[in-house]
């Protein structure tokens, strides 16, 4: 069985999340720790992150999935945007620290003209600045689409980063369907080799959460542009093996389709009916 979530809005509190989830029919979800397009961040009531976790224990949640800014960019060319990105991904970490043994995600990065090599190098080196091998959340990097100067549209690129980091055991990956699939991924007609592929080049202990999305667009466009549920190119079916596949049981999957709360309810319903047929 997977764990089925979306992301909400953090607007009330941390263990107003956790009830809205139960409420929806959810057992994880996602949140963004700052303003998504910026640099603002909620101040952390210690009480209510520690009313969370005893919630989430309770009530039998998989693991929760914060998610950094969009604007955190440690691979620009610019040195200052570059600082910034640096000093947020810090001060998340050390939110995180609240939430034991859960799981931080970001977008790698655009190199914005410096070239894929050196993008890569920024990126570990800036991971190697604020992992320790004391800390208890497990970073992980997303898959991309590859638009633009994106690092993270092939597997290989994620490797690379992990390989290049000291604290490598405490990177994972995020799966996104729709990055995946827009990056060239055939999800539809080979899933099984995608995943295999995945396995010999990142091993599939590093596959640590999935983000749970059709897309707009065909398979290798590049252009990262999510759908609902079965009305994307990607499709019911498709969705349905990839939430059922063996090889991914036991993940927290965070829908970011495009969609209002009942949106989101009718999605996660229709995901815990397929897993009755596991």
């Amino acid at each position: 069985m997977i764990h089925i979530g979306c992301h909400l809005s953090i607007t009330d509190g941390y263990l107003a999340m956790g009830r809205t989830m139960k409420s929806f029919g959810g057992d994880t979800f996602a949140w963004f720790t700052r303003n998504p397009r910026g640099g603002k961040t909620k101040p952390v009531v210690p009480e209510d992150a520690l009313a969370l976790n005893d919630f989430l224990e309770s009530e039998g949640f998989g693991p929760i999935v914060a998610h950094g800014s969009y604007t955190m960019n440690l691979c620009s060319s610019k040195e200052e945007t570059r600082a910034n990105g640096l000093e947020m991904l810090r001060l998340d970490l050390q939110r995180m620290e609240l939430f034991p043994g859960n799981l931080y995600n970001f977008h790698p990065g655009s190199h914005t003209g410096l070239g894929t090599a050196a993008g890569i190098s920024l990126i570990a080196d800036a991971l190697d600045r604020v992992l320790t091998p004391d800390m208890h959340t497990t970073v992980l990097l997303e898959t991309m689409a590859g638009k633009g100067s994106e690092i993270g549209g092939s597997f290989e690129e994620l490797r690379e980063i992990i390989d290049r980091t000291v604290c490598g055991d405490k990177i994972g990956v995020c799966f996104d369907t729709c990055h995946t699939w827009d990056a060239g991924y055939d999800l539809v007609n080979g899933l099984d080799g995608v995943l295999q592929r995945f396995d010999d080049i990142i091993g599939l202990d590093r596959l640590k959460a999935v983000h749970f999305n059709d897309s707009k667009n065909p398979c290798g466009s590049r252009k990262d542009r999510h759908e609902k549920l079965g009305q994307g190119m990607i499709g019911m079916e498709a969705m349905r093996r990839i939430a059922t596949h063996p090889a991914l049981q036991g993940l927290p999957f965070i829908l970011e389709t495009p969609n209002d709360d009942s949106g989101y309810i009718e999605e996660i319903h229709t995901v815990l009916d397929w897993m009755k047929d596991l």
